[in-house]
C-alpha cells in the first residue's frame, strides 16, 4: 500500500495534475489581470494585435532549471522579444510553497534571471487555473487575434537533464516560427512536463 501511495504522489508531482480548466488550442485565450515585478497591471487586452507567449515558472523546479541553467529559456526570450513577441513569465506558486516570489523581491529577481517582457505574480492562482497551467514550465502561445495556437511542453524530451536540449525538438520555437510566417502549426499541443504548479 505504501508503495502505491508513493507512486501516486510522484506521478502527481511530475505530471502536475490540478483541478484547473483545460484550454483547447483554437479557443480564445482567457482574460487575465495580474501585477508584474514593478507593480504594473497586465491584462490580455494589453496584447491585442500582438504575438504573446505565456510561460509558467518556478525557479526551484529541476525542469525549469534545465532550461534556465542552460540559458535555453533566456535565449528564446531574447530571440522572440527582439521580433516584437511579448513574453510573459508567470509565477503561480502560492505563498509558502516552492517557487513563491515575494513581491518586494520580484523586480530584482526579474532583472537578474529573466529576459522576458515581464514577470507576472499570480500567487492566488487565478491566472494559472484559467489557463489550466499544470507544470513548470507550461507554455501557451496566443496569436494577434487572441486565440491559443499552441499549448504544452517546451520540447519533446521530458528529462530534467540539460544535456538533452540540443537533440530535442523545441515545440515553442517551431510553433512561433511557423505561425509568424503564416504557416500552419504542425504541433499545436503536447503534454506538458515538469513540476506541478504549486497552487493553494
Amino acid at each position: 500500500m505504501r508503495v502505491v501511495i508513493a507512486i501516486a504522489i510522484f506521478f502527481i508531482n511530475v505530471a502536475g495534475f490540478t483541478d484547473s480548466n483545460e484550454i483547447t488550442v483554437g479557443e480564445k485565450a482567457p482574460s487575465f489581470n495580474e501585477l508584474d515585478q514593478s507593480g504594473k497591471t497586465h491584462s490580455l487586452d494589453d496584447y491585442k494585435g500582438k504575438w504573446l507567449v505565456l510561460e509558467w515558472y518556478n525557479e526551484d523546479c529541476p525542469y525549469v532549471k534545465k532550461h534556465y541553467g542552460s540559458n535555453n529559456m533566456q535565449n528564446l526570450q531574447k530571440k522572440y522579444t527582439s521580433k516584437n513577441v511579448q513574453w510573459l513569465t508567470v509565477s503561480t506558486s502560492a505563498k509558502g510553497k516552492q517557487g513563491y516570489i515575494e513581491p518586494s523581491k520580484a523586480k530584482k529577481h526579474f532583472e537578474e534571471k529573466l529576459y522576458s517582457t515581464a514577470l507576472l505574480l499570480d500567487s492566488d492562482g487565478n491566472m494559472g487555473r484559467a489557463y489550466g497551467a499544470k507544470t513548470t514550465p507550461h507554455i501557451f502561445i496566443i496569436n494577434p487575434e487572441g486565440y491559443v495556437i499552441y499549448a504544452g511542453a517546451m520540447d519533446n524530451n521530458d528529462s530534467s537533464d540539460p544535456k538533452t536540449i540540443p537533440s530535442a525538438k523545441n515545440y515553442v520555437s517551431t510553433a512561433l516560427d511557423q505561425a509568424m510566417s503564416g504557416k500552419n502549426v504542425t504541433k499545436s499541443f503536447s503534454k506538458p512536463y515538469g513540476c506541478s504548479v504549486k497552487y493553494n
